[in-house]
C-alpha cells in the first residue's frame, strides 16, 4: 500500500457518511477520482460516479457503497438528552457505552450512549435485551434549549470514527461495511486507467445500500452496464460461535471471497477467479443461492440485465463499532479487480 493509499483509507475511515448524509465522503472520493478519470459526475440521488474510456462500446461498472449505518436524532428532552432513531441495521446491544459524534457542525459534537446504570436496574429489567427506544445520547446539555443551540432533529450520528491496528495486519473499527470494499473499487479503478484498456470502466461510490440498495438502483439504471462488480463485506466465519456449514468457512486474511449463485453471472466469475490466480492473488469461493442482500442483487436487474459479479471481504463482528478486517484481502482484491478490468475485452462472454 502506497502513501496515496494508505492517505485514502485513512480519509475513507475516518470521514462520516451515514446513509442519506454521504456529501463529506464523496467529496475524499472526487478528490481522489479526479486526477484518475476521464469524467466525473455526481447525480441528484448522491452517487459519485468516474468513467474511464466513456467512449468504449462494453460498459463494466465498479460498485462499492460509501453509507455507513449510523442514528439519526429524532427527540430532545426537556433535560438535553438526545434520543435517536436507526439507519440501517444495528443491533442496540453494540451501543450501550459507545462514544458518538453528532455531525451538526464542520467538527461534530461529542457524545455519549448512555441507560440507567445496572445498579438501579430491578431483576426483570437486568434480564431484559436493551432497546434503542431506552437509550438515549448524553451531550451535556443541561436543558433542551442548550440542547438545541448544538443539534438539531434530523441531525445524523456516528460512532467514532477511526480505526485501530491489530495484529497480522488486520484493522478494526466502525465503517469497514463497506468503505473496505469501496478502498478496494478505488484502487482497482487507478491501477486500470494507467493501462490502454478496451472497456468504458464506470466506478460508482454509491449511497444508502443499508437503507434499501437505492443509490445502486439509479446509477445502474443511468449507466445501463453490460457487466457489473460489486464489492463488499461478508460475514467472516473463523470466530466463536458461528456456524460455516451454510455460510461457508470464511477466514479473515485468506483472501476476499468470490461469491458463485443465481445473482452472479459464470463468465464474470470464471473471469474474476482467472485475474486472482494470473495475478498469485489469495482469494476464497462462497455460495449464494439468492438475491444478495447488497448492491449485487440490485445491478443484476438493471433494465434488461446486467452481467453481474459480487467480491466481497471478510469482516469479523458486522454492524458494530469493531468490525476487523485484512489490509491483505483488501489489496488481492484490489490486485486482481484491477487485473480483471485491464484486460477485459469486449468479446468476453456474458451471455451464460
Amino acid at each position: 500500500m502506497d502513501d496515496l493509499s494508505k492517505k485514502l483509507l485513512d480519509q475513507l475511515l475516518q470521514t462520516p457518511g451515514t446513509s442519506g448524509y454521504e456529501q463529506r465522503v464523496q467529496q475524499v472520493v472526487r478528490d481522489f477520482l479526479t486526477p484518475i478519470a476521464d469524467e466525473i459526475t455526481t447525480d441528484s440521488h448522491g452517487n459519485v460516479i468516474a468513467c474511464k474510456n466513456p467512449d468504449k462500446e462494453r460498459r463494466i461498472l465498479v460498485d462499492a457503497h460509501c453509507d455507513q449505518i449510523g442514528l439519526i436524532i429524532s427527540h430532545i428532552d426537556d433535560q438535553g438528552f438526545l434520543y435517536v432513531q436507526p439507519i440501517g441495521g444495528w443491533d442496540p446491544q453494540q451501543l450501550v457505552g459507545q462514544r458518538v459524534t453528532i455531525w451538526a457542525s464542520e467538527t461534530g459534537v461529542p457524545g455519549v450512549i448512555s441507560r440507567k446504570p445496572i445498579h438501579l436496574q430491578d431483576e426483570s429489567e437486568r434480564g431484559q435485551v436493551a432497546k434503542l427506544k431506552e437509550l438515549w445520547i448524553d451531550i451535556g446539555a443541561s436543558s433542551a434549549d442548550e440542547a438545541s443551540e448544538m443539534v438539531r432533529v434530523g441531525d445524523s450520528a456516528t460512532l467514532v470514527l477511526g480505526y485501530q491496528e491489530l495484529a497480522n495486519r488486520r484493522i478494526s473499527g466502525p465503517a469497514m461495511d463497506d468503505r473496505t470494499g469501496l478502498w478496494v473499487g478505488l484502487e482497482a479503478f487507478r491501477q486500470a486507467a494507467k493501462k490502454q484498456t478496451e472497456c468504458s470502466l464506470f466506478m460508482v461510490s454509491a449511497v444508502q445500500e443499508e437503507v434499501g440498495l437505492r443509490g445502486a438502483t439509479t446509477a445502474a439504471y443511468g449507466i445501463d452496464p453490460h457487466i457489473g462488480i460489486a464489492l463488499e463485506v461478508t460475514h467472516a466465519t473463523d470466530c466463536p460461535g458461528l456456524d460455516s456449514r451454510q455460510q461457508g468457512h470464511l477466514k479473515v486474511g485468506q483472501g476476499p471471497v468470490i461469491f458463485r449463485g443465481p445473482n452472479m453471472n459464470p463468465h464474470v466469475f470464471e473471469a474474476l477467479e482467472s485475474s486472482a490466480k494470473a495475478t498469485e492473488s489469495d482469494y476464497q469461493i462462497a455460495a449464494c443461492g439468492r438475491g444478495a442482500s447488497n448492491d449485487a442483487n440490485t445491478i443484476q436487474t438493471t433494465r434488461a440485465g446486467v452481467a453481474t459479479g459480487l467480491i466481497s471481504l471478510p469482516n469479523r463482528y458486522m454492524h458494530s463499532g469493531v468490525e476487523v478486517v485484512s489490509l491483505d484481502d483488501m489489496e488481492g482484491a484490489a490486485r486482481f479487480l484491477g487485473h480483471y478490468l485491464a484486460n477485459s475485452l469486449p468479446s468476453d462472454p456474458i451471455i451464460p
